[in-house]
């Protein structure tokens, strides 16, 4: 299925959950976090599983600071799970200081990107492609979007910083 977002379209509002320092449950507005600003979004197919765990996420909290020292005000972590989970995959990193993990626990901010991805068969139901987005004042300036789950050729920390 082709993605519905792309470069130069306004990203779409959305509240996602997250549990703060005190692990109360919050919700974050894409809108009024990245209005006048520039972030980035990437997404996994899920916390805990080996690729996103063991190679996608911590080449992002390796290149943090490095994407954030490119005008970068937010680095903002997607995965359709729940915010409990979100909270317990984001204590796994006791180095990262930079990201946001959120939750889009029932996939609806994932299906407003048109980027879903159908993980019935593997028992999983519906999930995030692997993507990252570049947003600058809420416009799509890059949208790297994997094709396949488990592959991080384009949506890697790498990679957005090229486009920095």
């Amino acid at each position: 299925m082709a993605p519905t977002i792309a470069v130069g379209d306004t990203i779409p509002d959305g509240r996602l959950m997250y549990l703060d320092e005190n692990d109360q449950l919050q919700s974050l507005s894409l809108h009024s976090i990245g209005s006048g600003k520039k972030m980035v979004l990437f997404a996994v197919p899920g916390a805990f599983t080996p690729g996103c765990s063991l190679k996608h996420v911590p080449g992002f909290i390796e290149k943090a600071e490095e994407i954030k020292s490119k005008g970068v005000s937010e680095i903002l972590l997607l995965s359709v799970n729940d915010a409990y989970v979100m909270k317990a995959w984001e204590r796994t990193y006791l180095e990262n200081k930079h990201i946001k993990f959120l939750a889009d626990g029932s996939a609806a901010y994932t299906r407003a990107l048109g980027l879903e991805l159908d993980a019935t068969d593997a028992g999983a139901g519906v999930r995030a492609r692997r993507f990252v987005l570049l947003v600058d004042d809420l416009k799509i300036q890059v949208a790297n979007i994997e094709e396949g789950g488990n592959v991080t050729a384009i949506s890697s920390a790498d990679e957005i910083l090229k486009a920095l």
